[in-house]
């Protein structure tokens, strides 16, 4: 039992009370003798009951001097509490978000977060073979490994209604259209179901890109989603809208390019020396660091996205049903350098090292305006889930028919489909604010005491077809197998088989030589990744 400060100082007080009774004793008078006992006996009378007399003024004094002494140790311990409890300088300690910090107010905390991924690929058969048998090295898919993304970031808020975030991806960069910057953006949420971003952000498109790329499935996003949307790069700077209830969610953006990048544009028009086989050359706008357009590079592309998502059935957060769509409106600038509006879509097959685009449009010039439309679902019961996603992009050209390739009303399509089950008993884990995967955390991590962390098992298939009134970037489809082991949420090992079931590219893809080769190809590769993250 847990005594109290002011228990033990009422102890004290009473316990001395206790001990001047104890003083206390009862003395006896021989009758003949007339001599005083302590102890009762033959001719012996009770006096009566006798106590040692002492200064009550300095008894009391003692007293108070020890409900002092008390009273000094107690602001002594509150004080020391208080300091180590309640700190005026914020504390520090490490959660989810990484190593946090926060003030002793809430008004101000920030962490420190960051992702390593590390893959390697090897081909079991990488390429088609030529007349001669043996297919030129340029023809091949490389073995290897490298850093696939090395991400350090800050996040927090501040005055509790501002969310804030910058993020650096270290493999990234070269002052190309694909900057290093991922997020660098404010967010208010004033209301708690209410958020307004402005900055650079992921655009609200697609289940697959709005999962982080820590919780997919598969090493690689499948093809459709890489091809019309992370490889143009799905951070742009804009003014984004969320709104998240407990079963569905809307987000919606205007954006225009990513940080430091732009659109390419054509130096020279179509029916000149430099154009051959309806494809001109091309220069890249190239960023360092911000958006600073000169030397007559033209405007910025703009576009508008939108995300929806609901759960029509939920039992509990290991069963229910996803279902979501999503909308995107991009208008390119007519004053380019040339005066075309330029625009391709590429995709590599799955692989993670070697990301060759396999499949390659080329420019598609005069594309002035691109619609994108997407549809998604992913079924959860228990450790078995299933998801799938239709995508396509449809080309709108300008009047200037004039201008290098004109293509008008083209569709560009893709789908996948996948199914995983983990093997001890864990369920995929949803983020019902975002609508997308989230971290998963084993039932038990992994230990030498008989803990085996998670494991899944999964099995898919992917397909992109870039071919489309005149575009010629080839068809492909995959099977894909995958097994993932997490022996601990915040480590995850990968191991993925690719089997290309088709890729057809057309014999009149004149830009793209290196595509041709790759016409019937028969491509397996079994692939890897490392991931580590807080």
């Amino acid at each position: 039992m847990k005594l109290t400060k002011l228990s033990l100082a009422m102890a004290s007080v009473i316990g001395a009370g206790f001990a001047a009774d104890a003083m206390a004793m009862n003395l006896y008078v021989d009758t003949k003798t007339q001599q005083l006992f302590a102890e009762p006996g033959a001719g012996r009378v009770l006096l009566g009951a006798f106590e040692k007399v002492e200064d009550q003024a300095a008894q009391k004094a003692e007293i108070e001097k020890i409900k002092e002494d008390l009273a000094l140790k107690n602001n002594a311990i509150k004080s020391l509490d208080e300091h180590v409890n309640d700190p005026s300088e914020g504390k520090l300690h490490i959660n989810e978000k990484g190593i946090k910090f926060e003030s002793k107010d809430g008004n101000f905390d920030m962490a420190i977060n960051g992702r390593m991924q590390v893959d390697a690929q090897m081909n079991v058969k990488d390429a088609n073979t030529t007349t001669g048998g043996s297919p030129t090295s340029t023809d091949q898919l490389a073995d290897g490994s490298n850093i696939r993304r090395a991400r350090l970031g800050v996040e927090g808020s501040f005055y509790k209604d501002y969310e804030y975030k910058f993020e650096y991806d270290f493999s990234r960069g070269n002052g190309t259209v694909t900057a290093g910057i991922t997020d660098a953006y404010l967010n208010w949420k004033g209301f708690s179901n209410l958020g307004v971003k402005i900055g650079s952000f992921k655009e609200p498109f697609s289940l697959e890109e709005a999962t982080s790329n820590r919780w997919i499935t598969f090493i690689e996003r499948n093809m459709a989603v890489n091809s019309f949307s992370d490889n143009p790069n799905a951070y742009k700077t804009g003014l984004g809208l969320t709104w998240s209830e407990a079963r569905w969610t809307a987000a919606g953006a205007l954006m225009t390019e990513p940080v430091g990048g732009g659109w390419a544009y054509s130096t020279s028009k179509n029916g000149t020396a430099a154009c051959t086989n309806n494809v001109c050359t091309t220069t890249g706008i190239i960023g360092d660091g911000n958006n600073n357009r000169n030397s007559g590079s033209g405007d910025m592309g703009w576009e508008i996205t939108g995300r929806v998502t609901g759960l029509p059935w939920f039992e509990d957060k290991n069963k229910f049903l996803h279902i979501g769509a999503s909308g995107s409106e991009r208008f390119m600038p007519n004053n380019l350098g040339g005066g075309v509006n330029n625009m391709s879509y590429t995709a590599a097959i799955n692989s993670n090292v070697d990301r060759s685009n396999v499949l390659n449009t080329g420019t598609i010039a005069n594309g002035s305006t691109l619609t994108r439309m997407g549809a998604e679902s992913a079924f959860i019961y228990g450790p078995f889930s299933a998801q799938a996603e239709y995508l396509q992009t449809d080309i709108s050209n300008s009047s200037d028919k004039a201008n290098a390739q004109y293509v008008n009303g083209a569709t560009l399509q893709g789908y996948y489909g996948y199914m995983s089950y983990f093997l001890t008993g864990e369920s995929r884990a949803y983020k019902a604010k975002t609508g997308a995967w989230d971290r998963l955390k084993p039932n038990r991590n992994f230990d030498m005491k008989g803990g085996l962390g998670a494991w899944e098992i999964a099995a898919g298939y992917d397909y992109l077809n870039l071919n489309s009134k005149g575009i010629n970037g080839g068809e492909a489809s995959t099977a894909k197998f995958g097994v993932n082991w997490y022996p601990h949420s915040h480590f995850k090992v990968m191991a993925n088989y690719i089997h290309v079931l088709d890729v057809q590219q057309s014999a009149a893809l004149g830009f793209n030589n290196r595509g041709k080769a790759w016409d019937g190809g028969n491509l397996d590769m079994f692939e890897m990744r490392g991931q580590v993250d807080f």
